[in-house]
């Protein structure tokens, strides 16, 4: 179940771990914080041990077949997700953070906004038991190439990108918009009081008061951050004929 993100005013978080306590630590304060407590955004982590038959608390054991590490079982991760699904009509979509997923960019980030409820499974030591990912999962998904003790941390990172893009979290809807691979380009340099800093002054264009000159040279500086700085996200730009000519007339090497 889905909506879009213009008519989505609230997203639900469920999150599956061993480690519960950090996420209020953490998602409880700042922007996210403020939008929990608005009701744009609710976060809500649930014990995978509170679930286990096993009476010692017992979530992994040993991989059938031998090898090295445990893997986290099927048994207690299945219960909580009923335990969150329970008195739900729908599934939500269900998340498992894996190394092995898709990475997180920002058109991820976008399809993810769209969906109304999502739940957040965070694995550890060798992974989850293939089971829980043929019967639940619907995506995995990582932050980058490289692997992290457990899977708090992405979830983290995840919810915290997700939020940005609900209606209401952030204060002005155009500073969303202009972020940051929003638009697939890095974000224009930015300048605050004073005017003058250790001999550094601020870009006279930035008091000129012409506004359509300021976003050339927002675009420009845009355009050439995103070029030298990650000329991958650069190849896949689609420059249009304006681009082209703002870069083709700039004259200053620097940023």
């Amino acid at each position: 179940m889905s909506l879009s993100r213009k008519d989505c005013w609230m997203m639900r978080f469920d999150v599956l771990t061993i480690f519960p306590e950090i996420f209020d630590v953490v998602l409880g304060s700042s922007i996210i914080g403020r939008a929990r407590e608005k009701g744009l955004i609710t976060v809500k982590a649930w014990n995978i041990r509170d679930y286990t038959n096993d009476k010692h608390k017992k979530t992994d054991d040993y991989p059938y077949g031998g090898g090295s590490g445990l893997v986290m079982m099927a048994q207690p991760i299945y219960d909580a997700y009923e335990a969150v699904v329970r008195d739900l009509d729908y599934k939500p979509h269900f998340v498992y953070m894996s190394p092995q997923g898709k990475l997180l960019d920002q058109k991820l980030v976008e399809q993810l906004a769209a969906h109304k409820h999502i739940i957040l499974l965070c694995g550890h030591y060798e992974g989850v038991d293939e089971r829980v990912l043929e019967k639940l999962v619907d995506e995995e998904i990582s932050i980058g190439d490289y692997v992290l003790t457990g899977g708090e941390l992405p979830a983290m990172v995840l919810i915290d990108a997700v939020s940005r893009a609900i209606p209401g979290v952030l204060s002005n809807e155009e500073s969303y918009a202009d972020e940051s691979h929003k638009n697939g380009l890095l974000e224009y340099p930015q300048y605050t009081r004073p005017y003058e800093f250790m001999g550094m002054k601020v870009p006279d264009i930035l008091l000129s008061g012409h506004h359509a000159n300021i976003e050339k040279w927002r675009r420009l500086k845009s355009l050439k951050r995103t070029r030298d700085k990650r000329p991958d996200l650069f190849e896949k730009f689609v420059l249009s004929e304006e681009d082209k000519k703002l870069l083709d007339a700039d004259t200053d090497s620097r940023f």
